[in-house]
């Protein structure tokens, strides 16, 4: 199984929170998760995707690997979120999406009506 790491942007804590329970009680996205923490870090997000990665059945190496790569090929993307997380202040965090790829796709395609 292929993974996919991005990070999508600043999110209030309670909106963020709201929108995870939504997720949850649709029980779509069945393989996309999404994260938020207060520092933007590799050790943050791997922290959090360790925590996901049992309940959705991934291979974590696989998915921590990703992350990683992330990490290693998006410094300028990662400075950019990291300055805005701390102008937002600490009621706020910075939000990613991990994901199998044929799950991202799917949810894209219902997005645009391509139930094909």
């Amino acid at each position: 199984m292929k993974y996919t790491f991005e990070i999508l942007g600043i999110s209030p804590v309670l909106d963020f929170f709201n929108h995870q329970q939504k997720v949850y009680q649709r029980g779509s996205s069945v393989g996309i998760e999404y994260l938020g923490t207060y520092q933007c870090s590799l050790d943050a997000f791997l922290k959090s995707v360790e925590t996901v990665s049992p309940t959705r059945g991934w291979e974590l190496d696989r998915v921590v690997d990703t992350v990683i790569q992330f990490w290693l090929n998006h410094s300028e993307p990662i400075r950019y979120w990291s300055e805005r997380l701390h102008d937002a202040g600490q009621e706020n965090l910075l939000v990613a999406r991990v994901a199998d790829i044929q799950s991202l796709k799917v949810e894209f395609e219902s997005l645009l009506g391509n139930n094909s």
